[in-house]
């Protein structure tokens, strides 16, 4: 016997969709000020900061794509909807992180041996510009960052495209002020590095939500301890723990319970409790279970467990 909820409501990033569209409308006009930036200063980090805003500007088009399918009803064969899409986008954001990332440190080690002339005021400009709309961006993105992985992605690739803007702006300075030129391919080799560690982070949770594994959020041992504290239980067995999507946990487990409990309280009860015990304390309205007398699992069969 079971207990659950419907899975058809909106999915964590669809909240978000508005501020999604508002930055994606900002990120393609920086990209377009930041190209004629480049072509005009000879800048490789301003052009490498343009890349990552070309990428932005396509990670940003597939979470609003992904959270307009994620968002459709379900169905006889996709039970959960196109939820994962958002899963999906967070992961080919990560792919894309990952080649601009590598094509701009490329570029920086090219130029460390026969560095251009860079128009360091004309750079400088550019980089305040990028900035300033990359703020409003990060603005916009900030509360939906810890809701939706998707969200996240979007999120952090227009913080790298921040720091990228702060690394253009600095190299620009060193140029008008120094004439090192070398703070160029510097800066370059900054934006890369700033953007290669946090797209492994969100990579790394974008494969835990397609493995199934628990959320980090949810400590697993925890609803374990809860649910055999409840009146009557006796043992608690297949207890699994996953996501769906971002804000989409889901648990199922078979409980034991004894068999006088079953008659005096009743499987309704016993079910309310459970549904209770879980989402007062761990905030998961996904569940189900099922409900077995002591003794059932010896004959369950062994696919089952």
């Amino acid at each position: 016997m079971g207990a659950g909820h419907d899975h058809s409501h909106g999915t964590a990033s669809a909240a978000h969709r508005g501020r999604l569209r508002v930055a994606l409308g900002l990120t393609l006009s920086v990209l377009g000020l930041q190209v004629v930036g480049g072509v005009l200063t000879g800048s490789l980090a301003l052009v490498a900061d343009a890349g990552h805003m070309a990428s932005d500007v396509v990670g940003l088009s597939m979470a609003l794509l992904a959270i307009h399918f994620a968002n459709r009803p379900t169905s006889e064969r996709r039970t959960f909807g196109f939820a994962r899409a958002e899963i999906l986008a967070a992961l080919a954001n990560c792919l894309l992180l990952f080649g601009v990332g590598g094509y701009i440190l490329y570029q920086a080690v090219r130029r460390f041996m026969d560095p251009p002339a860079i128009e360091g005021g004309l750079t400088f400009a550019f980089g305040v510009a990028g900035l300033v709309v990359n703020l409003v961006s990060l603005a916009l993105l900030m509360g939906g960052r810890q809701e939706s992985l998707n969200v996240r992605g979007a999120f952090l690739e227009v913080l790298a495209d921040a720091l990228g803007s702060v690394a253009v702006i600095v190299s620009a300075l060193v140029i008008v002020t120094t004439g090192w030129h070398y703070a160029d391919p510097v800066a370059s080799l900054a934006i890369g590095a700033m953007i290669i560690p946090r797209t492994f982070r969100l990579l790394r949770e974008a494969l835990d939500v397609l493995l199934e594994a628990a959320p980090k959020d949810v400590d697993v041992a925890e609803v374990r301890s809860h649910i055999l504290a409840l009146p009557g239980v006796v043992e608690l067995h297949d207890l699994h723990v996953w996501t769906i999507t971002s804000g989409m946990p889901v648990i199922s487990a078979h409980v034991v319970v004894r068999g006088d409990v079953l008659e005096t309280v009743g499987q309704e009860k016993l079910l309310h409790d459970l549904q209770g015990c879980l989402g007062d304390h761990f905030d998961v309205d996904h569940c189900t279970f099922q409900i077995e007398p002591v003794g059932h699992a010896e004959h369950e069969a062994n696919l089952c467990h």
